[in-house]
């Protein structure tokens, strides 16, 4: 027996390269560093715990425990371990005298000192760095993925203790098996049950900072585009039902306020739409009011709408794998075919490295064939975003006749990462193709790379909305219930300007609209754009103004206030203009009515109100004083109205919940 592990031993010993003295001193600091800082110290290890670890020893162990029963093993499992190691080269290189005395229960002083225990060991940390920092050193070194607790003795002081695996992929490399990794790895090493952090957030919004006071004296005349997207308030529900704050920047306050309905006075007969406005006390500040300017569109009998031309551009890449993406987009797609009448005409545009069209025109009669081609969808490749839109807008131009609605959906997480490279050009082609007729909307699917920015900029300049979907619901609620409004305009640029009277108010603000702000001059410059109301749509802003002589005023009257600029009638607090296009033409059309401190507020204004605060709130803003999450709830509570189909309900748990959040 003794002859046969001899010739074992030498034959294992002369297929084993001979060991590298310099490169096991520098494994061994190494290993010594990386179980030190897994335990939340570079100076010393912590004690040892009695409870057996994970390393070369237990898998062997566990191994033959599976293999016949504990009794019969109990004497022989040390042995066969310990004969291993000591007669094969690798086990020589393996343990020190050291270790195998522990392993054996004797505790005799080593014949080497451990690298770690010398005095130069700071001096050995710096050297092995440099080894890591080398690409040889990345390329070549061979590391211990189960077993970094045996090749890292503790230092005198300390008994040995199991380190944890180095890498997570090597949590079913315990025992007796090896894993070879770059040194570089090893050098920033992570628990075994530490999950790897997930993708980095790329997502982007657009907003701006809030609206600031303004001196009536000094700026009385505010001046901005109406907007009818919804997309921040679901990005905020989104982020509060998975346990998270939304981010600042992601709030945009009119997109709240305007997700909702309001009981707003229907426009008569041959009119796109009418203006009602009101005058409520301000929540939050005692001293200050609400001015609330609310836009009802008109909304035709079905029957006289016009044929429809939908183009669907489907963004593929593999950012839309994810099942809150594309899969939920087929479903949302499929919800909206049931609205289409027969003569309706459906186009699929489908982009991701190239662009190609998934499906010629075909009736919305043909209902089978339309869920076919969009059942075929799959996500891969990069995203040729530009290339997608001149392939949909040439395919929407091909459909296009005479009296008929052209439409773009453009649905994606915002990922335009190929072939944006000259924004201002494509906003160029955009607005070319508004001008012709074919708007472009966008829907917006799935987080964490969701380019909100861009989508709202594609959305505006193609006289389209944007809308984010994160659920069937929302996808019901956009492109079922309100689909009229999302897709026939019945007024293209509409503009709002209030001029304020500095005889009866003294401050304002405008809450919201931050990224729709115009200047004056561009009220009555027709060639600027602005936002587009749709069939049935509602539109709200709100001010909030300061009275001439409120203790409220944030702002010292001047003392050398200019001549005459007081002047004017004492019953007004402003005055409202807008101006609008019907849909196609080139010339606006003027609408203008005074506000007056006697406008009664609205059956459901305080909902309004409600929702302007919450999102306030959630925007940190400062002009809210001790106002808290409890009065936000408490106010949509009082003022939550008709509510057919929850969504006002909804709200106010979304408030509960940014409470709860606010206060962890």
């Amino acid at each position: 027996m003794s002859d046969d592990l001899d010739d074992l031993k030498a034959a294992m010993k002369a297929a084993t390269p001979a060991p590298d003295a310099a490169r096991k001193a520098a494994h061994l600091a190494l290993a010594q560093k990386n179980f030190a800082d897994l335990q939340g110290s570079r100076e010393e290890a912590r004690p040892k715990s009695d409870r057996p670890g994970w390393g070369l020893w237990t898998g062997a162990r566990q191994m033959l425990n599976f293999m016949t029963t504990r009794g019969g093993l109990t004497a022989t499992t040390a042995l066969v371990a310990i004969g291993f190691v000591s007669l094969t080269p690798l086990g020589e290189r393996l343990l020190t005298p050291r270790d195998v005395s522990e392993v054996i229960g004797t505790r005799s002083a080593p014949e080497v000192e451990p690298v770690a225990a010398k005095p130069e060991a700071a001096r050995a940390r710096e050297e092995v760095q440099a080894l890591a920092d080398s690409d040889s050193a990345v390329e070549s070194a061979p590391v211990m993925g189960g077993a970094v607790s045996a090749e890292a003795p503790p230092p005198p002081a300390a008994a040995p203790m199991p380190g944890r695996l180095a890498n997570p992929s090597d949590r079913m490399s315990r025992g007796v098996q090896l894993n070879v990794a770059p040194m570089a790895e090893y050098a920033r090493p992570m628990p075994g049950d530490m999950i790897a952090p997930p993708e980095q957030d790329t997502e982007a919004f657009a907003n701006a900072k809030q609206n600031p006071l303004k001196i009536t004296a000094e700026e009385p005349v505010s001046t901005f585009s109406i907007d009818v997207d919804t997309a921040s308030y679901s990005v905020v529900r989104n982020s509060l039902t998975n346990g998270m704050l939304p981010p600042p920047d992601a709030v945009r306050v009119e997109e709240m306020v305007n997700y909702f309905p309001y009981d707003y006075a229907a426009p008569e007969a041959g009119q796109a739409f009418r203006p009602t406005v009101s005058v409520s006390p301000t929540p939050w500040n005692a001293g200050t009011k609400i001015v609330q300017i609310g836009i009802q569109g008109a909304m035709p009998a079905i029957a006289d709408r016009p044929a429809l031309n939908l183009v669907f551009l489907v963004d593929t890449s593999g950012s839309m794998e994810a099942q809150d993406k594309l899969p939920l987009l087929k479903q949302s797609f499929a919800l909206m075919l049931g609205q289409l009448r027969p003569e309706d005409q459906v186009a699929i545009v489908a982009y991701a490295g190239s662009a190609g069209e998934v499906l010629a025109p075909t009736k919305a009669s043909e209902r089978d064939t339309i869920l076919a081609a969009l059942n075929r969808l799959s996500s891969g490749g990069s995203t040729a975003g530009q290339e997608g839109l001149q392939q949909a807008y040439a395919v929407a131009e091909s459909m296009k006749a005479e009296g008929e609605v052209s439409r773009v959906i453009l649905a994606t997480d915002g990922d335009f990462n190929v072939g944006l490279s000259d924004p201002e050009a494509l906003k160029t082609y955009i607005e070319g193709k508004r001008k012709s007729g074919t708007y472009l909307s966008v829907l917006g699917f799935g987080r964490g790379n969701l380019d909100d920015a861009t989508m709202q900029a594609l959305a505006q300049n193609g006289n389209g909305t944007a809308a984010y979907i994160d659920t069937l619901s929302e996808a019901q609620k956009v492109l079922v219930d309100q689909l009229s409004g999302a897709l026939f305009p019945i007024a293209d640029d509409v503009k709002i300007q209030v001029e304020f009277n500095p005889a009866t108010v003294a401050e304002y603000r405008l809450i919201g609209y931050e990224t729709r702000a115009l200047n004056r001059e561009d009220f009555n410059n027709d060639r600027v754009d602005a936002g587009d109301i749709g069939a049935g749509t509602s539109v709200t802003a709100l001010y909030e103004i300061t009275p001439v002589g409120s203790p409220a005023q944030l702002t010292e009257p001047l003392r050398y206030q200019p001549a005459g600029v007081a002047q004017g009638d004492a019953e007004e607090l402003g005055f409202l203009r807008l101006r609008y296009k019907a849909p196609g033409e080139a010339t606006s059309q003027l609408i203008e009515m005074p506000i007056t401190a006697d406008l009664p507020p609205q059956g459901d204004a305080g909902f309004a109100i409600a929702i302007a605060g919450f999102g306030q709130l959630l925007r940190g803003s400062s002009y809210l004083g001790d106002w808290s999450w409890g009065d936000a709830i408490a106010l949509a509570n009082a003022n939550k109205g008709a509510d057919p189909y929850g969504y006002r309900a909804e709200a106010v748990q979304l408030m509960r919940l940014a409470q709860s959040l606010s206060a962890r």
